[in-house]
């Protein structure tokens, strides 16, 4: 079931992305229209209400740990805190190795973790977790459209644009 997120938000998508049914834990995605061999790059985004003292990295490392769960050969490529101390973000690249389909491919996710107040309880903050997988060999031509994507994530406060 298609999990909500702790504070709505807002966003635009890459020209050519289509919105396609949220699966499990995750609370929207989308996919680029060209495939590389049958598996479409996706958008995914999904968060929740984490502890309040964890930091980002920690979930970054849990993230990794699922990760490997299913996955061969799981490497963090690249790490970087962003944000600021009221408002935390980090952004990592995962390379790893999984079956699609029937065959054994390489793929890459860049996540990004951006910690929002929440709207009811200002002292709580809300995640919400921003993720693009792609082949190894795709990476590249759609990173650009999830860099884009990511800095159009605002707060939704119901207002029109």
């Amino acid at each position: 079931m298609p999990t909500t997120l702790p504070v709505p938000i807002a966003f635009t998508l890459p020209t050519g992305w289509r919105p396609v049914p949220a699966f499990p834990d995750v609370a929207y995605a989308a996919v680029h229209p060209q495939p590389d061999a049958g598996f479409a790059a996706n958008i995914t985004v999904d968060g929740g209400l984490p502890k309040e003292d964890v930091m980002p990295a920690e979930l970054a490392d849990a993230s990794v740990e699922r990760l490997r769960e299913f996955a061969d050969s799981v490497v963090v490529t690249h790490r970087q805190e962003l944000g600021s101390a009221d408002a935390p973000a980090l952004a990592q690249r995962v390379t790893f190795s999984a079956v699609a389909g029937d065959d054994r491919r390489d793929f890459v996710q860049s996540q990004v973790y951006l910690f929002l107040p929440d709207g009811e309880d200002p002292r709580q903050r809300a995640l919400v977790r921003l993720a693009l997988t792609s082949t190894a060999d795709q990476y590249e031509s759609v990173l650009e459209d999830f860099q884009d994507f990511v800095r159009t994530v605002r707060p939704d406060d119901g207002a029109e644009d």
